[in-house]
């Protein structure tokens, strides 16, 4: 009978669709990349966050799953594990879902990383910053109201600013041009290395071999 209960315990935890094992939570990292959900959006420059975690869950051959308020996967990468969240909540609530996540699996501030576009930086260009303010970025907005503070990581990747007086949600909501696509794959390489630089050789380290790279 006792074997009995522990094969339905068993069985009951292998159900869930997304199970993270326990481990030291210094040693975890919640990745956010911030986007917007639907196939309209997909290749936007406002999306370049669900564009950097698709591009590298390709690369390592991980799968993302859908979660509560997220797609989700996880990554194993010298003795740290990385959980990857692409919010299912829109660009304006993505808050919500970062607060959830590293309520659940209890991920300090200092081990989040929110992936954002960022008119003021030239194409390509990227930058990790340890704090900040939204500089009117929605999904920024958002996760400082929930965080409750703006001392938070966050990988700023540039998109440049050129578009004409009135044009800047059209220009975000739009697509890459020809010359960018060329472009984006050595930048998406250089983003998983900064990636994996920031959980395994800490900020600090990693703001100075990246920033303006």
């Amino acid at each position: 009978m006792l074997q009995f209960f522990r094969k339905l315990l068993n069985a009951s935890h292998t159900k869930s669709s997304f199970n993270i094992e326990e481990t030291d939570p210094m040693k975890k990292f919640l990745i956010v990349g911030l986007g917007n959900i639907g196939s309209e959006y997909k290749n936007t420059r406002h999306n370049i966050g669900f564009k950097i975690l698709d591009f590298f869950a390709q690369k390592e051959d991980v799968t993302f799953e859908t979660g509560k308020l997220g797609d989700l996967t996880t990554y194993k990468f010298k003795g740290r594990t990385f959980i990857f969240l692409k919010p299912s909540t829109y660009m304006n609530l993505s808050g919500k879902a970062v607060r959830y996540w590293m309520t659940k699996e209890k991920i300090p501030v200092e081990n989040v990383l929110i992936i954002t576009d960022d008119l003021n930086l030239e194409f390509g260009t990227i930058r990790l910053k340890t704090k900040g303010s939204d500089g009117g970025h929605n999904g920024l907005k958002s996760i400082q109201e929930q965080l409750n503070t703006s001392k938070y990581p966050r990988f700023r990747f540039g998109i440049s600013a050129d578009f004409g007086k009135g044009r800047q949600v059209n220009y975000v909501l739009g697509e890459w041009n020809a010359e960018e696509e060329t472009k984006l794959p050595e930048r998406l390489e250089k983003s998983m290395e900064l990636i994996k630089s920031f959980g395994t050789a800490g900020v600090s380290n990693t703001m100075n071999n990246f920033n303006g790279k």
